[in-house]
């Protein structure tokens, strides 16, 4: 297995139809096409890098209320102890000095995509030619009775970077030695399918070196999980009686919470937690609601070729929000699928050379100090759908030093990844 440093994430990358964006596109009239982006995660942020390194024929918008923007990948490693908060926080500095983008620090309220504008919540439009909307995930508080934004300063579920995960790291160091730490998974589909079991792991420690009599009980919506040998293993082997699992067949899942004296109700039993994790149904951000752009299951189905949104041929929608089909809900998956999307958008607005759809993903998850797993696949587009191509999964019984070298290539994947993002 080959360790993955920043140098090696550019080579890796370049296997897929993203990488084309480079091509030099046809030269078009003086006035500029206008590429607008909703979202500065990894998608957006990647989708404006590519587009605006891409062709300087295209002027390329940026709109994205915060002014730094905090990974959910690799957030469960600062429950853990492995990261600050500031060195998964980045800046959108670079984008815009060195590769020209126009940075729009407001929030996206409504798409009038027959004007092709959007409006903003200060009240002005910004105008496009192609639109990309990456505006990650809603939380679907109503899906737990009790539950909402105001329950979740309590209740944090922290699927949303920065503040809650500060938040939920907090009241895991002011708890109690002893005390019980409830998490609650989302129902399929969610962001980050393996994310809330390695978060599991990082919360269990920290408790571990820190609160050795607290234990973890899981409630999960769902009866299996991606992963899931890996992770039972990791529980096993590095907090042996610490974590109990329970799956929906056995609770029937969460149905309420009270926030104010901290229960978690499920069918039969309600738990007093000193800290929840409670992580409810999600859907495509609001944003892509409110432009049509979402199907009866709250995501947005896209063309499989370029991330075109089936909605609209001057729409894409890349990232959290997208019907991905066996792409998971990934800040890889939002690069890979920004790169094929930047492709597109150029071939439309500059003449460049469209190449064939290709896409990768990987899921790292730190279990325990030096042992990290590993879950990926490369997929194409296919006749109706994202197709796999091949794939790939850490195996149980690994041996210690592969482990580690998976660990470590984990971290020389997040300083590549975010270089390319955000320059």
């Amino acid at each position: 297995m080959t360790h993955i440093t920043r140098r090696r994430f550019g080579t890796l990358l370049a296997s897929t139809a993203a990488a084309s964006t480079l091509a030099a596109p046809a030269v078009l009239s003086a006035a500029k096409m206008r590429l607008a982006i909703i979202g500065g995660g990894p998608g957006g942020a990647t989708a404006a890098r590519y587009v605006a390194k891409g062709s300087k024929d295209v002027a390329v918008t940026l709109i994205e209320p915060k002014h730094h923007f905090t990974t959910c990948f690799f957030s469960n490693l600062y429950l853990g102890g492995f990261r600050t908060l500031d060195s998964i926080t980045h800046s959108y500095g670079t984008l815009a000095a060195q590769y020209g983008v126009n940075m729009v620090h407001d929030v996206a309220v409504d798409v009038d995509r027959a004007g092709k504008t959007v409006k903003l919540g200060r009240g002005t439009d910004i105008g496009y030619d192609r639109l990309v909307v990456s505006p990650g995930i809603e939380m679907r508080y109503d899906t737990i009775e009790g539950y909402s934004a105001e329950a979740s300063t309590a209740m944090p579920h922290a699927w949303q970077a920065g503040t809650q995960t500060a938040t939920l790291k907090k009241q895991l160091e002011a708890m109690d030695d002893g005390g019980v730490v409830v998490v609650a998974p989302p129902p399929n589909p969610f962001r980050c399918p393996p994310g809330p079991y390695e978060r599991i792991c990082m919360i269990a420690h920290y408790l571990k070196a820190n609160k050795p009599k607290s234990k973890i009980m899981v409630l999960d919506a769902k009866n299996k999980f991606s992963k899931q040998a890996l992770f039972q293993e990791a529980w096993a082997s590095h907090y042996d009686g610490m974590i109990e699992w329970l799956p929906e067949e056995v609770t029937g899942g969460v149905k309420a919470v009270k926030a104010d004296s901290m229960e978690v109700v499920m069918d039969d039993e309600t738990v007093k937690a000193a800290v929840a994790n409670v992580i409810p149904a999600q859907a495509a951000g609001i944003i892509a609601k409110r432009a049509g752009l979402t199907n009866d299951g709250g995501w947005c189905p896209i063309d499989p070729h370029s991330m075109r949104s089936k909605t609209d041929e001057n729409v894409f929608v890349i990232g959290d929000a997208s019907v991905a089909s066996a792409m998971p809900k990934s800040g890889f998956s939002a690069n890979s699928q920004a790169k094929v999307a930047a492709n597109a958008i150029l071939a439309d607005l500059t003449g460049s050379k469209k190449f064939p759809a290709k896409f990768r993903n990987t899921c790292w998850s730190l279990v325990a100090t030096n042992d990290g797993v590993k879950v990926g696949a490369d997929y194409k587009g296919g006749d109706a759908k994202i197709e796999v191509t091949s794939k790939f999964i850490s195996k149980t019984g690994e041996a210690a030093d592969l482990r580690a070298q998976t660990a470590e290539e984990a971290n020389g994947w997040y300083a590549g990844i975010t270089k390319d993002m955000f320059g």
